[in-house]
């Protein structure tokens, strides 16, 4: 068989249809399983909290966080990374492992699967005699939980510990299913320590999913910003916290972009190597 130099028109036109649609279903298979998977999560956190808190207390609400990741690891991973959180999206967007495109899609698919897991669970939960709505299981600094500042401090450094481990387990090499069960403990071991604080975010689309069903005389809409902002925040220090433990550069990511960070980079190593250096002095 002899493959033609110049390809006619019309074999072009094949081709370039062939590719279209074969970017369509990914992208399509993109947007889904985020859908899908941010949906399970919404059942598997928030919805065993409403629906079995009472039951399982805090370390059954923390493993149904993590369980669900570990489950859609295996189901989506292979199809959208397994995201299934916004702050994750924009860490592996920054760290250039996904274009724009898909990060669009799946920030899009995070939303709609966190509003239908919401209102599934809603729709569970009020077939319960004398159930009220309350809360919903969202997210606050207010009321029974730590203040403002512990908020700030809990999601920053929770959601970087969550992308830190993320983004180091995506770039090695572990037995099948190793890795989705090192990020699912992650979630488990983040929720036992933050749900005291503000009952654990991490993750803006599972925040909104919540707080758009509370009851309106709670806070849950009006602190809602909160738990959008500084879980991406925290997303970002993730992202530092991973170049320090990965031999990738600063250059290699997004964040070499914004104006500064290349210079802070070049003083945090200078100070580091002068401490290596008085450290070695001191032992010699």
């Amino acid at each position: 068989m002899t493959v033609p130099s110049h390809p006619s028109r019309t074999s072009l036109e094949g081709l370039n249809r062939r590719g279209y649609r074969s970017s369509m279903n990914h992208h399509a298979r993109i947007l889904a399983a985020e859908t899908f998977g941010t949906f399970v999560l919404m059942l598997g956190g928030p919805g065993v909290a409403i629906l079995a808190g009472d039951r399982v207390g805090m370390v059954g609400v923390a493993l149904g966080f993590g369980l669900s990741l570990m489950i859609m690891a295996a189901v989506i991973g292979p199809l959208s990374g397994c995201h299934i959180n916004p702050a994750v999206t924009l860490a592996v967007l920054v760290t250039r492992r996904i274009g724009i495109t898909h990060a669009a899609l799946a920030w899009i698919g995070q939303v709609i699967g966190a509003v239908l897991g919401g209102a599934v669970v809603l729709g569970l939960a009020s077939g319960r005699t004398g159930w009220q709505r309350g809360a919903f299981a969202s997210n606050s600094w207010s009321g029974e939980y730590a203040g403002f500042w512990p908020m700030v401090l809990a999601e920053v450094a929770m959601t970087a510990i969550l992308v830190t481990v993320v983004l180091v387990v995506s770039s090695r090499s572990f037995a099948p299913g190793i890795g989705g069960i090192v990020v699912g403990f992650t979630l488990t071991l983040v929720h036992l320590v933050s749900i005291p604080v503000d009952n654990t975010s991490v993750n803006p689309a599972r925040s909104l999913g919540a707080a758009l069903f509370a009851d309106s005389s709670t806070h849950a809409l009006q602190e809602l910003w909160a738990f959008i902002v500084f879980p991406m925040v925290g997303a970002l220090v993730g992202v530092v916290c991973f170049l320090m433990l990965d031999d990738r550069r600063l250059e290699d990511t997004a964040l070499a972009r914004v104006p500064g960070t290349v210079a802070v980079r070049n003083t945090l190593d200078r100070v580091a190597d002068a401490a290596v250096e008085a450290v070695e002095d001191t032992v010699d």
